[in-house]
């Protein structure tokens, strides 16, 4: 007995070790962006638009042109992507072609960031004639998030006990009705994960964005999704390598804020996932 507590007691040590080793350069990471970029974080520098080449000013419009590009990824991505999950788990059949199809989906997700942004570039700016626009970024981020978004939400599908199903089938309700009220509501906070972290990707992603939508300086909000906008990742490069003699502090405060608005994002996503996981009774 003492040995198998032992044993027990080392593995717990040693998954504790890991796990800190993970965790603990990430928060040193955070911690010494925030001293390094809060000096400089104020009411103007979130409201106001840049000026004097980015080195005075706020980044405003890096941040509404960042948000309307995750709506516009949630738009195009999420339905898309939650309805070829179902299709796969509830109608497909299990054959050769469906488990290709699987197999490609995870594939996906592994491809570099760039090889879709010169995707988007060609098939979205140049052969759709889209532009540089809102419309051609926000549809590059959302093929690339569809590969995270299809996974989670398949697991999530995957997850619910098949005895929900058969109940439901045995009462007369149709393979719809049976996905809609006995299936979605159960596997719901899996899809908010799988949701929040592709567009949490697609919030923090460079390369997509500038072949297809992200301005060097726009210092004005968008008027349609036909306009280029500024971008917190495409600006945060800009500023740190492009500019010259750029203050430092700028440039932290801009990564401060996009980690913000990612640690949002994470929030909101933990708070519906608690709320809907209530209403489990299994």
């Amino acid at each position: 007995m003492s040995t198998a507590r032992g044993r027990q007691k080392a593995a717990f040590f040693i998954l504790g070790f890991a796990t800190l080793l993970v965790v603990l350069p990430i928060i040193l990471t955070i911690l010494y962006i925030v001293k390094n970029g809060f000096s400089a974080i104020s009411w103007e520098f979130i409201a106001q638009s840049p000026r004097n080449g980015m080195r005075q000013g706020g980044i405003f419009p890096a941040i509404v042109g960042t948000i309307v590009l995750i709506i516009g990824t949630m738009i195009f991505s999420l339905p898309l992507g939650i309805l070829s999950a179902i299709y796969l788990v509830e109608y497909a059949k299990d054959n050769a072609f469906t488990r290709l199809i699987k197999l490609s989906v995870v594939n996906l997700s592994g491809i570099p960031s760039i090889v879709y942004g010169l995707f988007g570039f060609t098939l979205f700016v140049l052969f759709l004639r889209l532009g540089t626009s809102i419309l051609a970024g926000a549809l590059t981020l959302s093929i690339m998030s569809l590969p995270v978004i299809i996974t989670a939400t398949k697991e999530a599908l995957e997850a619910v006990p098949y005895s929900f199903r058969e109940i439901s089938f045995s009462l007369g309700a149709t393979r719809w009705q049976t996905v809609r009220y006995c299936v979605l509501p159960y596997a719901i906070p899996g899809i908010l994960t799988g949701t929040v972290l592709s567009l949490s990707r697609a919030a923090g992603e460079t390369a997509p964005i500038l072949f297809t939508v992200a301005a060097f300086y726009l210092p004005r909000l968008p008027r349609s999704v036909f306009d280029q906008v500024m971008a917190l990742p495409y600006h945060l490069y800009v500023i740190s390598t492009q500019v010259p003699n750029m203050p430092t502090s700028i440039s932290f405060a801009t990564a401060v804020v996009l980690i913000a608005l990612v640690f949002l994002m994470n929030l909101v996503s933990i708070l519906l996932r608690a709320h809907f996981r209530k209403k489990k009774q299994w």
